[in-house]
């Protein structure tokens, strides 16, 4: 049986009138106002917010010195290269520069590391090979910013170099570059510190344009699907530069981006962010997995349709390899484990594994254990290790605490890369446990709902389609969650051959239909007939011409809410609402009433209370039948609550429908 913490608001959000009047409808304005947004011109500029939305990128430390050495170059006409990383915020970013920069005429190469050769970040052999090559500037985008000695090296050889990063800086010297650009540098007083690598590339070439509307209307594909694949928050700035980029993929894609979509099988005008994440940016990152990076760039900046037709398909292969290889990384760590429940950040390592897909890997293994993991690749007696965090937990304040047994690392709290001697792997777990316990992050329920749905009603189709208006969702906008409590469970039946459930529940006056993918009810301890709380995310069902609404269940359980029925039984208002739902008829005192034979006496907790509801009735409806009963005073106790209260005999009839409980729950109704 389902027994995951959820929580829940039992409060819906007072929407203000200007909202209203606006034309913002019940689901979207409660939204709006768990946002922060009670204005209409606060709503129109979340909503649909222009080019206001976008900072000017000369607020960036060092952004007025890179540009001058960059017009420089396309003034004298020198070789530039642009030096990318393996991952798809890393190709894009290199697309970006590389195509603005042949754009201007130069001779412009790109250099995208080899990701098991080389690993991540500048290394001096690619240095050398450059300047072989002609090379007088090298501009970094998505690292650099830890390449301390790297920098150095490129001096001397006679290489300058453009530092463009947004990865965090440890502290210590930055590398000593002609710029370095990176919005998470000390002092600098850009205002979105969360934009991705290829997000600080296009305020690059925008300020060195001297028009970012006119660079953003060239690259906005490009950002968007980086930023979405960097899992970047989408507030702000970076939710406009994301909503700008699925539109041009929408309307106008590069031959790149349409040759993936087709052997995709995806629309590409009904593009969002999810189809970013889970369709596009795997097939980009399959290529730097794999050490085949440049396939992903030349399919980017490919202009001949055949040609990206070959490209994506090769892709798409890629793809497929990297995915039997990681099950068998998981397979192989799931021996490792034997079993065991961990109590503190995962740390695997072996010579087996592919070093390009062992982050997949991690990413699977803190979900399942709820924990940061880290799996450590290992060669020649040297590790690279992949990271993911979980929890709030931040993995880069962790790694810098435990850095005496690290080689090197770098990256986000949380996602992380990092080197160590294969000697001490066994030292660097025991401190990172260590430091996990004294800097546990705060539990979180496993089931974060974002609003009570107590009307049904209100998910009409036009309703939910408004919340499209929410888009592009992912980190730091997530879909909201919606939850319904105590509806009745008419039917439940497996579809897609027994892997997902289908689902038809009453509330109220209301019938809804829901779809829970990988479960089955009786995983998850539900029957027809049951009370069950859902959550979920609204959306619109097409089939064979029909349109309806349905819930995308992302939670189930079956009903019993005692935080509700605590609520009501301890007199707190703000529980009315949400119970309203429950409020009972008269058939319901009556059996409550009979059933005990007129002798009716409570628990002494809220436990011993509920423990006396009668079968099948909603523990709220027995609750409010409980309050209406002191109300009237056909119970009593000692000092006038609910608990250990006794029946008791009063002068003339009691009319339970004119308590106060009753009518404020009829009139929520």
């Amino acid at each position: 049986m389902n027994r995951k913490e959820w929580k829940i608001p039992y409060t819906w959000p007072q929407i203000p009138d200007e909202l209203r009047r606006a034309g913002y409808g019940p689901l979207l304005s409660a939204v709006l106002v768990q946002k922060g947004v009670r204005t209409a011109a606060e709503a129109e500029r979340l909503l649909n917010g222009g080019l206001d939305c976008l900072h000017d990128p000369l607020l960036m430390t060092g952004m007025d010195v890179a540009c001058a050495r960059l017009r420089q170059a396309i003034r004298l006409g020198e070789t530039v290269a642009v030096y990318g990383d393996y991952d798809v915020d890393g190709i894009t970013a290199t697309c970006l520069v590389t195509d603005y920069l042949r754009g201007k005429g130069l001779r412009c190469l790109y250099y995208i590391p080899d990701r098991n050769e080389e690993g991540y970040g500048l290394n001096c052999a690619a240095l050398d090979t450059l300047k072989e090559a002609g090379v007088s500037l090298v501009i970094t985008v998505d690292c650099g910013i830890t390449a301390v000695e790297e920098a150095e090296h490129a001096r001397r050889i006679g290489i300058d170099m453009l530092v463009t990063d947004h990865h965090e800086c440890k502290s210590g010297a930055l590398p000593d570059a002609v710029a370095v650009i990176d919005c998470k540098q000390e002092g600098d007083q850009y205002p979105n510190p969360n934009l991705a690598g290829v997000g600080v590339a296009l305020k690059l070439v925008s300020a060195c344009e001297g028009d970012g509307a006119a660079m953003l209307e060239r690259y906005a594909d490009l950002v968007a699907v980086g930023t979405v694949a960097d899992v970047m928050p989408l507030t702000g700035e970076n939710r406009y530069l994301v909503r700008r980029g699925l539109q041009k993929l929408g309307e106008d894609p590069r031959p790149g981006f349409s040759a993936m979509c087709r052997v995709a099988s995806v629309d590409v005008g009904r593009l969002t962010a999810s189809t970013i994440g889970f369709t596009l940016a795997p097939r980009l990152n399959a290529a730097g997995r794999l050490g085949q990076a440049g396939k992903a760039a030349e399919l980017l900046m490919c202009e001949e349709e055949q040609d990206a037709a070959r490209l994506a398909a090769e892709l798409c292969e890629l793809n497929r390899q990297r995915q039997n290889i990681e099950m068998e990384i998981w397979q192989d760590a799931q021996a490792l484990l034997a079993g065991t429940k961990p109590e503190a950040p995962i740390v695997l390592a072996s010579d087996k594994w592919h070093q390009g897909v062992i982050g997949i890997a991690a990413s699977r293994l803190a979900e399942q254990f709820g924990l940061p993991a880290i799996m450590i690749c290992l060669n020649d007696g040297q590790g690279k290790g992949s990271c993911r965090s979980y929890g709030g937990f931040n993995l880069y304040e962790a790694l810098a605490a435990c850095s005496e047994y690290l080689l090197g690392f770098g990256g986000h709290a949380l996602a992380a890369g990092l080197t160590i001697d294969g000697s001490r792997v066994e030292d660097f777990r025991e401190a990172l446990a260590a430091y996990y316990r004294q800097n546990r992050p705060q539990a979180q329920p496993e089931v974060q709902c974002d609003l009570l749905l107590t009307r049904p009603e209100l998910l009409t189709i036009d309703n939910v389609r408004e919340l499209d208006l929410l888009e592009p969702f992912g980190s730091g906008n997530a879909k909201p969650v919606f939850c319904i409590l105590g509806a009745e469970l008419e039917s439940a039946g497996e579809v897609g051959g027994g892997k997902h459930l289908r689902v038809l529940v009453r509330l109220g006056d209301s019938r809804l239909e829901g779809i829970y993918f990988a479960h089955t009810a009786r995983e998850l301890g539900i029957r027809e007939g049951d009370l069950v709380d859902l959550a979920f995310t609204p959306q619109i069902n097409e089939y064979r011409g029909r349109v309806s609404v349905q819930l995308h269940i992302c939670a189930a359980r079956r009903h019993g809410d005692a935080v509700l029925c605590r609520k009501i039984l301890n007199r707190e208002a703000d529980a009315l609402p949400a119970a309203a739902i429950f409020c009972p008829d008269r058939t319901d005192f009556v059996r409550i009433w009979r059933g005990n034979g007129g002798e009716l006496h409570t628990g002494s907790s809220v436990e011993e209370i509920l423990a006396a509801c009668p079968e099948g009735m909603p523990p709220e409806r027995y609750c409010i039948c409980l309050m209406a009963l002191l109300e009237t005073g056909l119970l009593q106790s000692a000092d006038g609550s609910i608990f250990a209260a006794r029946s008791a005999v009063i002068e003339g009839k009691a009319d339970l429908e004119a308590t106060e409980i009753i009518k404020t729950l009829r009139a929520l109704q």
